[in-house]
């Protein structure tokens, strides 16, 4: 599977992996059925939201790499 990436929209990510959903509720980011938000890059959202992409991208990844084995 291809890591997830800054450009990787939201909706992709929840789709790839439903659990990764609690990582964005702890950002900040409630709104995930929304279909605006769904639709936000990663890096968009974190913009938004005042938190680093990188260290939300590391979590979200390290996350699906552990639950894909």
């Amino acid at each position: 599977m291809a890591a997830i990436t800054k450009d990787t929209l939201i909706g992709d990510i929840l789709n790839i992996d439903s659990t990764t959903a609690p990582y964005f509720f702890e950002m900040g980011m409630h709104c995930l059925g929304c279909p605006a938000s769904r639709g936000e890059s990663l890096e968009q959202a974190c913009m938004v939201h005042g938190v680093s992409v990188d260290e939300l991208l590391k979590k979200l990844n390290d996350h699906i790499e552990k639950n894909s084995k």
